[in-house]
Parts: structure tokens; C-alpha cells; sequence
């Protein structure tokens, strides 16, 4: 029975990820062609294209990063997010969630975007964080006049993580993306890491 039950978790480890990855793919071009559909329904009437909806919603986004580009447009949005960063229940979500995809915009190379190996003195011990803070300038008393630096850990599987406050010299980069460390974290390095070619 042994071979049997090796040869059926071999081929369940090898199905999900890839049943899952459709499965949310599904949800996702499902969702987006409903909304499709209910937004230009009343300008086509019943001429649809399957697959309209990822066009169109493609589309949007693409003129959304456009337009943000613009300076003008940069200064409008200011104004948008007025009521998300003044309401103080939705300003904190707001906040939160636009720095976190700030941290991970693509083509922002500033010195907060470092990935690397936190190592304790006489510990042998090597953890792998994402700095997210070069200076302790604008913290409370007692952390800002620290030298050190913040250092987020994130656990495995996206379960959460932990940010730390150590010495710079506790730090040592490491030739890796953002991206990178996250995908590996993600898996709990059990994955091999691809790396880009130059």
C-alpha cells in the first residue's frame, strides 16, 4: 500500500497548485466579465465577446497608471483621497494598504527597497527580512533616536510577520528583488529562487 498512497499524494501535490491557480483565475475573469457586462449592456445592448471584459477592464487600468502619471492628475487624486486619509477608522486601512503597495511599486528603486540577512552578533543564525525603514526620524521618543533600522520577517505562507528594530550593522544586503524574497517566503524557501536575467 505504500507505493499506492506515495503515488496518490505525488499526483495531489501535483494537481493543486494548478487546480487552484485556474480555479482563482476562474473567479477572477468570471467577476470581471459580469461587471463587463452590466457596465455596457446598456450602450450594446445584447452584443457581447466573451472576453470583452478583461479587454475593457486591461484597458482601464492601463489608462488608471496613465493618467496618475501625469502631474496634474497626481495633484487630482490628492484631492480624492482627501475623505480616505482624514476618516479615522478608514484612514488607518487606507494608509496601510497604500504604503504596503507603495513599498512594492515597480521601478521605485530608493534605499528603503533592500532585501537582507539579519544576523545577531555570536549567533550563528540568519534570518531573511525586507527593510522597510532606513532611520528612526519621526518615531516616538526612545525609537527615534535609535541608530538602527526597520526590518520586516515575513512567515511563511503569508500568515503574517513581524517588523523588528535592530542595529544597521545587524544587516547585510543581499543581491535579491523584493519580489524574489517575497516568493520565496511565501513557500517557506522550500522553492527554488529564479532569478531574472541581467
Amino acid at each position: 500500500m505504500k507505493p499506492i498512497y506515495q503515488y496518490f499524494f505525488r499526483g495531489l501535490i501535483t494537481f493543486l497548485p494548478v487546480a487552484l491557480t485556474v480555479y482563482v483565475l476562474y473567479l477572477f475573469i468570471v467577476w470581471v466579465e459580469t461587471i463587463a457586462m452590466w457596465a455596457i449592456r446598456p450602450l450594446v445592448g445584447d452584443f457581447y465577446l466573451p472576453g470583452l471584459g478583461i479587454v475593457i477592464g486591461a484597458a482601464m487600468i492601463f489608462g488608471l497608471g496613465f493618467l496618475i502619471s501625469q502631474p496634474v492628475t497626481a495633484r487630482m487624486l490628492s484631492w480624492v483621497e482627501l475623505p480616505f486619509t482624514n476618516l479615522p477608522v478608514v484612514k488607518s486601512i487606507y494608509s496601510s494598504l497604500k504604503s504596503f503597495a507603495d513599498y512594492f511599486a515597480p521601478n521605485k528603486k530608493d534605499a528603503q527597497q533592500q532585501v537582507v540577512m539579519l544576523k545577531m552578533p555570536d549567533n550563528e543564525m540568519t534570518i531573511v527580512g525586507l527593510v522597510t525603514r532606513q532611520n528612526m526620524a519621526g518615531l516616538p521618543p526612545g525609537l527615534a533616536e535609535l541608530d538602527h533600522v526597520a526590518v520586516y520577517l515575513p512567515m511563511g505562507y503569508m500568515i503574517g510577520g513581524y517588523t523588528v528594530f535592530v542595529p544597521r550593522s545587524w544587516t547585510t544586503p543581499i543581491d535579491m528583488s523584493v519580489e524574489e524574497a517575497m516568493r520565496a517566503s511565501l513557500l517557506a524557501w522550500m522553492a527554488s529562487v529564479s532569478r531574472n536575467p541581467p
